[in-house]
């Protein structure tokens, strides 16, 4: 008897180690579960093209970008990312469609025995279960997001038609190093032979790390922000105008982009050169008006959450997954320069980051309501409360996000602002409590 889909996940959650709830321990250093299940799976992976998506920081976006510009350019597109931030079924897609719950039910239960055979990880069982349903719908292609680093990456093993790198800062240290060009050589692992890699941002310290792979496997190598400078030129908290100034034809080129962060002006540069290698390429279905039009509906095409995304109006609710130096520290300046209000932030973290140098970059001047996620690596609330304490920072403990997020909405005026942040599990619980309540007016 089949389990419903409800119960065919926490079947998948008791039985397999999840990076998302475990950490570290669930990681597999090696890509043998994952080539096992895919063999026994036909080899899904090589039956489609795809495009290769991994970075420090931005990733999700660009995936998101790239998938929405080939949605409306009018190919059959599938699209692999995560985490999910409010339904399993959010990390498998194809066009606009998110995987059925019934295909999820049939993969977990034509392959159990493979399944308790291997126990691979959450993530690998994730992803050969993407490129089997990408395989079987016959996508003309797949923009692949990498999990975590690249080289052992469970993705990593497919054959791409394009490798994108979006940047490199400190995150994941622990398994990718402590060194920026250590974590540089991890992703750098995605790079193909002889197939065209775009990295996103020229930094002296990984630039050659990224020339070197490249020269050796004889793949063509460009340097997004060396071709394209992008501009914001408007912006508010649901959409912004960028100008991209460069390319083949030198013109410039204004796109609106229903993504809002301040970080979407990288995104932006590494997505249209993306965009040219693929034109390169033959994929001419690709047209200025499907590249405006896809970048336009990225967000919505793509379903992506939770990147500078407004929840409610009165008082204004943004949320941001930003859980890294470098991107929380993009994030907390926007908040600091769009906001005229009081500033409430919603602040929960898990326990393995570098909990001081983002704590930091909070406002000094900002209420705080400090939270954890639901999950077992969550950084305790209290132990949360006493780092931000040791720098100066006070604020009131909630055990549950949506506590916190009441809270911070219950104390707020008309015109302030409230950011809920620090986690991708934190935003994930208060979208979730939010959408559950009536509608805001």
């Amino acid at each position: 008897m089949k389990m419903s889909f409800t119960e065919t996940l926490r079947y998948l959650y008791d039985l397999l180690p999840m990076y998302q709830r475990q950490g570290a321990v669930a990681i597999t250093k090696d890509l043998v579960n994952i080539e096992k299940m895919c063999w026994e799976l036909g080899l899904p992976q090589w039956q489609f093209p795809s495009i290769h998506v991994g970075g420090t920081n931005g990733k999700g976006s660009v995936a998101s970008m790239l998938f929405s510009t080939l949605h409306e350019s009018g190919y059959k597109v599938g699209l692999y990312t995560s985490p999910h931030v409010s339904s399993f079924t959010e990390r498998i897609r194809i066009n606009q469609r998110e995987i059925q719950e019934k295909e999820v039910v049939d993969f977990v239960h034509d392959h159990r025995a493979m399944i308790e055979g291997l126990r691979p990880s959450f993530f690998e069982l994730t992803v050969a279960m993407a490129f089997d349903y990408f395989a079987r719908k016959e996508v003309d292609i797949a923009v692949i997001e990498v999990g975590l680093g690249g080289r052992l990456d469970s993705t990593n093993i497919i054959k791409p038609e394009l490798s994108v790198i979006t940047n490199v800062s400190f995150d994941h240290m622990a398994l990718l190093g402590n060194a920026i060009e250590e974590i540089a050589a991890e992703k750098a692992g995605i790079i193909k032979r002889l197939t065209p890699v775009v990295i996103g941002e020229t930094d002296l310290d990984t630039e050659l790390v990224f020339l070197q792979k490249a020269l050796e496997l004889g793949a063509p190598i460009v340097f997004a922000d060396q071709v394209y400078d992008v501009k914001r030129k408007t912006h508010n908290w649901v959409h912004q105008t960028l100008e991209a100034i460069g390319g083949e034809s030198g013109e410039t080129r204004a796109f609106q982009l229903d993504l809002p962060g301040e970080y979407q002006v990288k995104n932006l540069a590494t997505t249209l050169v993306a965009l040219d290698q693929l034109i390169e390429d033959g994929w001419d279905k690709i047209s200025e008006r499907s590249i405006s039009r896809g970048l336009s509906r990225a967000a919505v095409n793509a379903g992506l959450r939770g990147r500078m995304e407004q929840l409610r109006e009165n008082p204004r609710v943004i949320c941001d997954t930003a859980h890294n130096e470098a991107g929380v520290r993009i994030v907390m300046r926007q908040v600091r320069q769009m906001n005229t209000g009081k500033l409430h932030i919603v602040w929960g973290m898990v326990d393995d980051k570098e909990h001081g140098v983002m704590i930091s970059m909070i406002p000094a001047d900002a209420t705080l309501y400090f939270t954890q996620p639901d999950l077992p690596r969550a950084l305790d609330v209290n132990a949360l409360q006493q780092k931000a304490a040791r720098m100066g920072l006070k604020g009131n403990t909630y055990p549950r996000v949506s506590e916190a997020v009441m809270a911070a909405m219950s104390q707020a005026g008309p015109d302030d602002l409230v950011f809920i942040g620090g986690s991708t599990f934190v935003v994930s619980e208060a979208i979730a409590m939010l959408e559950s309540l009536a509608p805001a007016v």
